[in-house]
């Protein structure tokens, strides 16, 4: 059965950044999460039509960043010399700060939003804008072959039918094939109180436990698990055909499963605190907003992310708080936030001695962020974020 645990109201599309302030056809949808206490998965209990969120306008550039630029260039080369792939292929390829990494004519990249899709073909490497699906999997294995190494990384998450996916992905494969991918841990997104990991784009916030589920109905098996640092905390996924496949089971899936039990994420129990810690941390943030305004305090935030057009949204903080937000994203300057129409303006142009408090929208970039702003701190400046709980940094 599936039980909703958490309403956070109506909600914009979060990587629609607006070129008007006040747009009159802007797309809200009822951001409710569910559990489903027989798979053990968390999803939205409304998905929002793909096509509206991944399209020829889509922002986010993971090259963007220094710290993922070298993380998935580590983590190719863990891959290439742990599994020694002939042919690799990567679902939700971005602008190619992973395939990159692998030799052009052995390597194939999936990328529906058509602006990022370009770069990557730019680059000269076999590229279908397309979403991942059996019949586009097909499509790919008739082309190519199947695949040695199959790679995603923050994306299966977003995609509503997990079945259509992993299916497609065991099409795909070798006999021997591993697939690998990353996204955010539930565990750690519950831990956090980070209920910002919500939003449309994200279907789902995986558990060790549903995947484990959902995977073995699909004819795959987890062989390892890896937790990450990434993303405020996620786990790196390794799965394989039931039959055929020739690693053996490491001891860190047994131990993410008996941890996810103890921690609670099998009952639906521990998801009606969380939704508690949620509202909280919500009238903690406009205490803390409302106290600074007072004092006349000029608040900007710091990284126009998906997180905090989620987190604006859902507690009504506007420019009436918020002067402005910062980001280095060039595709995103110049724009407004969705939701809360928070005009985007660069670094160089906002984020100067004027501001006292600049609010973590990229909170889980914290450690980059604060070693980067270290005249911005040294100068009194302060940030604000909401992980764990509502506090000034």
């Amino acid at each position: 059965m599936k039980r909703t645990f958490l309403d956070l109201g109506q909600q914009p599309i979060t990587n629609s950044f607006l070129t008007v302030s006040n747009p009159d056809d802007e797309f809200f949808y009822p951001l409710r999460v569910q559990f489903d206490d027989q798979s053990m998965l968390v999803s939205l209990e409304n998905f929002v039509r793909p096509e509206l969120m991944f399209n020829d306008t889509y922002a986010y550039r993971a090259s963007m960043s220094l710290i993922m630029r070298e993380s998935f260039r580590l983590v190719a080369s863990r891959l290439k010399d742990a599994f020694r792939p002939r042919k690799t292929l990567e679902i939700g390829s971005n602008d190619g700060v992973f395939i990159r990494n692998f030799e052009k004519d052995a390597a194939v990249a999936v990328e529906p939003c058509r602006n990022l899709a370009a770069l990557i073909q730019e680059m000269g490497y076999a590229t279908y804008p397309v979403f991942w699906t059996k019949a586009e999997a097909g499509k790919i294995v008739s082309a190519h072959g199947e695949m040695d190494l199959i790679y995603s990384a923050n994306t299966i998450c977003h995609i509503p039918d997990l079945v259509e996916v992993f299916e497609a992905v065991a099409s795909a494969l070798t006999p021997r094939g591993v697939f690998v991918f990353e996204d955010p841990s539930l565990l750690r997104v519950v831990a956090n109180g980070a209920y910002d990991h919500f939003y449309a784009s994200i279907a789902h916030v995986f558990s060790v436990l549903a995947l484990h589920n959902i995977l073995n109905s699909c004819g795959l098996e987890i062989f390892e698990v890896e937790s990450l640092n990434t993303h405020g905390g996620s786990n790196r996924i390794y799965a394989q055909k039931i039959n055929g496949g020739q690693n053996q089971i490491a001891s860190t899936v047994a131990e993410n499963l008996e941890r996810e039990r103890e921690s609670g994420l099998a009952a639906i129990g521990t998801y009606e605190i969380f939704s508690e810690r949620v509202g909280k941390s919500k009238r903690d943030l406009v205490r803390l907003f409302t106290v600074l305004k007072e004092q006349r305090k000029k608040i900007v935030s710091y990284g126009a992310t998906y997180k905090s057009a989620t987190i604006f949204t859902y507690c009504r903080i506007d420019t009436a708080v918020l002067d402005y937000i910062v980001d280095s994203t060039p595709n995103k300057q110049g724009k407004f936030s969705p939701g809360m129409h928070i005009p985007i303006i660069s670094p160089e142009e906002g984020f100067n001695e004027t501001v006292d408090y600049a609010f973590l929208g990229a909170w889980n970039f914290a450690a980059e962020i604060l070693k980067k702003e270290v005249r911005y701190i040294n100068r009194g400046g302060k940030f604000i974020t909401h992980v764990p709980e509502v506090h000034v940094i």
